[in-house]
């Protein structure tokens, strides 16, 4: 059986080689590879390796060579009026779904699609795959904005569009609410229970962080969840007032509600450009106390210091540093939590097929991507 795959391998490879389309056969072949690793692992298949694959199918294993028609929703990352060299004007765009990103243009009926959509927008396109500079783009011929109101019955969903968390927002709500129910402390409880609840629609969506740790949808409720399982572990082993430390570890960011704005991308929001999210965790905080009734104020001081000296702390300043062991807890575990995801983040995204990531990264050194 050997010898007789080895004259097959061989054969092939010596067709391949006398095949004018042999780069490009090589190419497909190292494409289809990438593809059946995905689905072998139940992986969802990236956009480029998907559209890559429906142009070699065109151009390598059918006699066909005319572009694959793609439709579909995504989301409109960048779009841009330009001029071709003879002056006409085309729109210019970078789509996305959760999977990846791919370049588009649109050259017909310009004026007229521009109006129907707008960078940030999800997007229902139809269009055909071409080859151009030796880079797949798309050409799209309809587009329109598209809402769960008009689009849902068609199979949109805003999570497939974007970087999703892998776990189920409403398992980690769940999850969190029954850590917060329980909290012995009764005011420590209610406070962070009203504050949560009053921003259930953000949590379930929103991300920790626009470009850094759990930086897509509902990573800010899947970093509260890691949070708290390791934070309850530790507090018990140091002997630590659990309560606090859940205060701390579930309020310490919660600024970034007000301060992201998040649709389908994530930029700071005006409040999060002018005042930032320590003043803006730090309002939302006391007004929640300020509505329970005797609300101790040494409690109060005490969250307050452990959400300004973990941002302080994490971030190489001085100014406020943690002062009691729970504070200290709060900020060495965050700092902890954010970089693991940071490093994952960086593994996860690096397109070589190296053991050793790229430096130009986050910690500025090769991540080792070991199995």
């Amino acid at each position: 059986m050997p010898r007789v795959w080895e004259k097959f391998k061989a054969g092939l490879e010596t067709r391949i080689e006398e095949n004018p389309k042999k780069d490009l056969i090589a190419k497909a072949i190292a494409n289809g590879l990438e593809k059946v690793e995905y689905e072998q692992k139940g992986e969802s298949v990236p956009l480029m390796v998907k559209i890559k694959d429906a142009v070699f199918s065109k151009l390598v294993f059918s006699k066909f060579k005319e572009g694959q028609i793609v439709q579909g929703f995504y989301l409109c990352v960048e779009k841009k009026l330009r001029h071709t060299r003879a002056g006409d004007l085309y729109i210019d765009l970078l789509l996305r779904d959760q999977t990846g990103k791919v370049q588009a243009k649109i050259w017909k009926k310009v004026k007229e699609l521009d109006k129907k959509f707008a960078a940030g927008d999800a997007v229902a396109i139809k269009g055909s795959v071409e080859i151009f500079v030796d880079e797949f783009q798309l050409v799209i011929e309809h587009i329109n904005k598209a809402t769960v109101q008009r689009y849902a019955r068609y199979g949109f969903d805003p999570a497939l569009i974007v970087p999703t968390s892998s776990f189920d927002p409403q398992k980690m709500w769940k999850e969190v609410v029954g850590v917060i129910r329980s909290i012995k402390n009764p005011l420590i409880k209610k406070l962070i229970f009203n504050v949560y609840t009053a921003n259930k629609q953000k949590l379930m969506k929103f991300p920790a962080t626009v470009m850094h740790q759990y930086s897509y949808r509902s990573g800010f409720l899947e970093q509260a969840v890691s949070l708290v399982r390791t934070g309850k572990f530790l507090a018990k082993h140091y002997k630590l007032d659990s309560d606090l430390v859940i205060a701390g570890l579930l309020l310490f960011d919660i600024g970034k509600l007000d301060s992201i704005d998040s649709n389908y991308q994530s930029n700071l929001s005006k409040a999060g450009n002018l005042l930032g999210p320590i003043a803006l965790g730090r309002n939302k905080i006391m007004s929640a106390a300020k509505k329970i009734k005797k609300f101790p104020n040494e409690l109060l001081l005490q969250i307050e210091h452990m959400m300004l000296a973990q941002h302080n702390f994490n971030q190489g300043q001085n100014n406020v540093t943690p002062m009691f062991k729970e504070a200290l807890l709060v900020c060495m575990l965050t700092g902890l939590d954010s970089q693991m995801s940071i490093m994952k983040k960086i593994i996860e995204e690096d397109p070589d097929g190296q053991d050793f990531t790229s430096h130009y990264n986050f910690f500025r050194t090769p991540i080792y991507k070991k199995d």
